[in-house]
């Protein structure tokens, strides 16, 4: 376990900081300032008359107010509390006197300013707090010297400096001007956990009530006089293209500025990780208002034609690779059929523990299930959207995305513009759950800006949304457990493919906990295009993994995390293998939280419950719902408890509001999610034929615990997801009697019978 190291140097600083170049990242008011004011609304702070700030992640007022930016998107994650509470909490300023904004867009700055993969407070944890330990070290300095005393005489709290043995006090502002000539410190100490005041300590929202009294916030609000509004015709299905168009009745049409055609990636362009798209042609409308926009775009004559096998290059990551898009109209049974044809071929051995083939032969049981699931929409309550100003000095952009780093060159290369002369203000997002990594849309912005010469806002409908992709891609897995005379299991194999990717995780648990252990793997390429869906891979191979141990463990008569626990006690005490990506006892750790605080095991009349637990993003999660019927024998969760171990927790009401969050969308999406294709077209395209999860559909209740420790903080918007998947299976099963192996559970196909 990675346990707290307190003591950071400079250069660590420099580096968790995002500030290569190096530079001073504090900016304080020079003017002298009273002492703060403990207050305790937001609304009767009085504001500064001026703010200082130098290349800051924290600025100071003169009546001793600090405004603490957080670096990273917002899109309800909570960071824009969370992150400001770390800075806070090392300078030592009462919360009450912060005030919090949005960092603008400086990659040079503040680093990677990237919202995904659950990775923004854990990589964020030293910087920020060391943000705050170096700006309360220079305060402490100045004021040292102004008193002619040791700093180390000096302490802090609340944004007041204090030497005890004089009894003189500064507030933090009357020293700013001295402190701003202190070198950052060659070395800070940062607090223990058990020192805490803010972090840990729930604080409320900090754009709580903006968001409650519909205040423009996100990048669909975002306005700028004279800008034009715009639209984009993609193919109607994956593997066409176009051919053709005639605009002439468009044109014609009340408020329509101007309709062409768009390539959102030069052919000698080399797109990055994040630059998927596969609609590149499209036809755009331009015009002066939403409606005539959509009307107008109705009445376009378009031809298209289908698309060549082709490939492009991308660089992911520093490796380049050539990706191959095949021609044709896909169709989700034909899909289907080839998952179950490759299934049924051997695989890519990724894994071998020990002799599982020879084990099965010899074994006194084995069980073999099969598991699928389809494709799925991100479906962001914020459709995809994007402001853009292009002139010839350069280019304005706004609106929202998780990584805009990773789409500044894509912006820049289109427009001809090099990446100093793109000027990115980030908005917060309704919604990401990794579609909003993938920002096409702001290029598409860019070039529409630049061809019609004006400020345009693109907006997608929810159709368009909906039928452009990023999608998760659909998925199909096959398990197979050996159990011998005593019942124990000693040999597990997993294979396990998709369209166009495999979601295996060959070092996850259970291997590592028995002896003979084989995971396979296979892919199948396509022109739908994917990329990630919140906790990619996982979101699929979590639910079936956990349904299948607790059809294992029945089979081998044991209580289900019983039989849990008992791998993991193997795997901590004798794992099979080096390169078990888990710890076992966090595993086993969050599995005996969850039945302790879900009383598991206690008979209630009419409730059917389900575990499953699950390893990803450096997180451990654990769920137990409980599903009931209603008078027409329709089941749907009526309480969930949940058990996370994720180190430090540091604002712990937005991290129960996430694990809430995503019990509730993996119930939504494992009852009803579902996207199909025929002929390569979408065949729902809104919300009237693609369910989601409705509010008389979630939990009742739901209760979340934290495991408490003193490890680093790690990831939490993702890992709370995927396992709800298996418990939801888990618990189905008991309330109806039977296996569910595809998802949906709730459709018009009925569910295999195991």
């Amino acid at each position: 376990m990675s346990q707290q190291n307190n003591t950071i140097g400079r250069r660590a600083f420099i580096r968790n900081s995002g500030l290569a170049g190096g530079g001073l990242i504090l900016g304080f008011s020079w003017l002298n300032s009273c002492k703060p004011k403990q207050v305790t609304e937001a609304e009767v702070l009085e504001m500064p008359k001026e703010w200082f700030e130098i290349n800051s992640y924290l600025k100071i007022g003169e009546n001793g107010l600090a405004t603490i930016y957080c670096p990273n998107p917002e899109f309800g994650q909570g960071v824009m509390t969370s992150m400001p509470m770390m800075v806070a909490e090392e300078l030592d300023i009462a919360w009450d006197n912060v005030l919090v904004e949005i960092a603008p867009y400086d990659a040079e700055v503040y680093g990677r300013q990237f919202t995904g993969g659950s990775q923004g407070i854990r990589t964020r944890w030293e910087g920020l707090r060391t943000v705050g330990a170096s700006a309360k070290q220079m305060l402490k300095e100045a004021a040292a010297k102004q008193w002619g005393v040791p700093v180390s005489e000096i302490t802090t709290a609340d944004g007041v400096l204090t030497h005890e043995a004089s009894g003189n006090t500064l507030g933090y502002g009357e020293v700013a001007s001295a402190a701003m000539a202190i070198a950052v410190p060659e070395e800070v100490t940062l607090k223990s956990p058990k020192e805490f005041k803010i972090i840990s300590n729930s604080k409320k929202n900090v754009e709580g009530k903006k968001i409650v009294t519909g205040k423009p916030m996100f990048g669909i609000d975002y306005q700028y006089e004279g800008a034009l509004v715009a639209m984009a015709t993609h193919p109607p299905a994956f593997g066409l293209k176009l051919k053709s168009f005639d605009a002439t009745k468009a044109k014609s049409m009340p408020g329509i500025v101007d309709v062409f055609e768009i390539n959102t990636y030069a052919d000698d362009y080399k797109r990055n990780f994040f630059d998927t798209n596969a609609f590149t042609e499209l036809v755009v409308v331009v015009g002066k208002s939403t409606w005539e926009v959509m009307n107008a775009k109705k009445s376009l004559d378009i031809q298209w034609e289908p698309i060549s096998d082709y490939e492009y290059t991308a660089d992911r990551f520093g490796m380049e690779a050539k990706i191959k898009v095949p021609s044709g109209l896909e169709s989700s049974d034909a899909h289907y059929a080839k998952m179950e044809e490759l299934a049924s071929q051997p695989g890519q051995v990724v894994r071998k523990d020990g002799d599982p083939e020879g084990v099965f032969k010899t074994a006194a049981k084995v069980i073999e299930r099969s598991y699928t699931c389809p494709f799925l929409a991100h479906n962001c309550m914020e459709p995809m959207n994007f402001f853009a100003h292009v002139t010839e000095e350069g280019a304005k952009l706004a609106g929202p995305l998780q990584a805009p780093m990773l789409i500044e060159g894509a912006i820049a290369a289109s427009l001809g513009l090099t990446s100093d002369k793109v000027d990115i203000e980030m908005t917060r997002m309704g919604g990401g759950f990794g579609r909003r990594a993938y920002a096409h849309y702001a290029v598409e912005a860019g070039l529409i800006s630049k061809k019609v010469n004006a400020p345009v806002k693109l907006v997608y409908t929810r159709e368009d949304d909906m039928t452009f992709g990023i999608y998760r891609p659909s998925y199909q897995a096959t398990y197979r457990a050996a159990l011998d005379e005593n019942n124990n299991l000693v040999a597990f194999h997993v294979k396990a493919g998709g369209i166009p990717e495999t979601p295996v995780f060959a070092d996850r648990f259970p291997a590592g906990a028995v002896e003979n252990y084989m995971a396979e793997q296979w892919e199948h390429n396509s022109n739908i295009t994917i990329g990630a869906f919140r906790a990619p891979r996982s979101n699929f191979m979590a639910g079936v993994e956990q349904a299948f141990l607790d059809e294992v463990a029945e089979l081998a008569g044991k209580d289900p995390i019983d039989f849990r626990l008992e791998l993991l006690d193997r795997a901590m005490k004798n794992p099979v293998g080096e390169n078990n990506d888990y710890e076992a006892d966090r595993l086993a750790g969050v599995l005996e939280l969850v039945r302790d605080k879900s009383d598991w095991g206690a008979e209630k009349p009419g409730v059917f419950r389900g575990v499953a637990a699950y390893f990803c993003h450096n997180t451990y999660a654990a769920h137990v719902l409980d599903v009931v019927k209603g008078a027409d024998g329709t089941p749907r969760v009526e309480n969930a408890v949940c058990a996370m171990d994720c180190g430090i927790v540091v604002n712990p009401d937005a991290a129960s509001n996430m694990c809430e969050g995503g019990i509730v969308d993996g119930v939504g999406n494992a009852m009803f999610g579902g996207l199909t294709f025929r002929d390569g077209a979408t065949q729902q395209t809104n919300f009237d034929k693609y369910r989601i999860i409705r509010h008389s559909e979630a939990p009742k209740n739901i209760e979340v615990h934290f495991v408490q420790n003193e490890i680093a903080p790690t990831g939490l918007g993702e890992p709370p997801f995927p396992p709800v998947m298996g418990a939801l299976a888990n618990a189905l099963y008991k309330a109806e009697g039977r296996r569910l192996y595809n998802q949906p559970f709730i459709s018009d196909k009925p569910p295999l019978v195991g």
